[in-house]
């Protein structure tokens, strides 16, 4: 079914693109409702979609030539993902599965091309997505090379706290702790030693459950920084 004007504004990304243009974007586009564990895409094929996803998780994963597969990131909505892939028409470099269940756009990738060459909004719209990623990566790589496991850890913590200024704060994990370690470049076993660290700093576990006994110290211990890119409109 297609999305709709409203659904596609609802994206970011197309928030500032006219009526006409969210029109075309409509004609090409798919709303899907998918079960858990539904392959989206598959590393080394060609793109056909870009996928945007609105609701539910999923998660990137790569495999070696030896068979070893890991997983590289899981997606929260509101996010595209593989956009490079489809806009240069090279392979996918990971596979991507829904975790949970979830709705997504897809975009048919050679219309998406096409119209892209007709329509200088939506390609300066495409472009500072694609910027967002490539700092969203360097973000990454940046707190892998300066943070350790724990301190990365406790920074995703915070960033999940959602009153600023409260001393404590109860908290449910978003999805199993796998994911989580691949979420913050560690194994599981990193994981768990990061969680005991973090225990010294007043976090507190219960399967799922997360509860901050003393944020102030926990920030002085993980020292997140004020570099948090704000939305940007374009």
């Amino acid at each position: 079914m297609k999305p709709g004007l409203a659904t596609l504004r609802a994206v970011p990304m197309f928030e500032p693109l006219s009526a006409d243009l969210l029109g075309r974007i409509n004609d090409i586009t798919a709303l899907v409702e998918l079960a858990p564990r539904t392959e989206l895409c598959r590393q080394g094929a060609i793109p056909d979609r870009l996928h945007i996803l609105l609701d539910g998780q999923v998660a990137l994963s790569g495999t070696a030539p030896d068979g070893t597969s890991a997983v590289v990131e899981v997606v929260h909505p509101v996010a595209h993902f593989v956009l490079a892939a489809v806009l240069m028409e090279l392979p996918y470099l990971m596979s991507a599965n829904a975790v949970t269940p979830s709705r997504l756009l897809l975009l048919d990738a050679a219309a998406l091309r096409a119209l892209l060459e007709q329509a200088p909004p939506l390609a300066l719209t495409l472009m500072r997505a694609e910027a967002q990623d490539f700092r969203a990566m360097v973000r990454q790589v940046r707190d892998l090379k300066l943070r350790s496991a724990a301190q990365r850890l406790g920074c995703y913590l915070l960033a999940l706290v959602a009153d600023p200024i409260a001393p404590t704060a109860d908290l449910r994990l978003p999805f199993d702790k796998g994911l989580l370690a691949a979420q913050l470049g560690c194994r599981q076993e990193n994981l768990s030693r990061a969680f005991a660290t973090l225990r010294t700093h007043g976090v507190e576990t219960h399967g799922a459950r997360v509860l901050l006994h003393d944020i102030a110290r926990l920030r002085e211990f993980a020292a997140p920084d004020d570099l948090a890119d704000p939305l940007l409109r374009l």
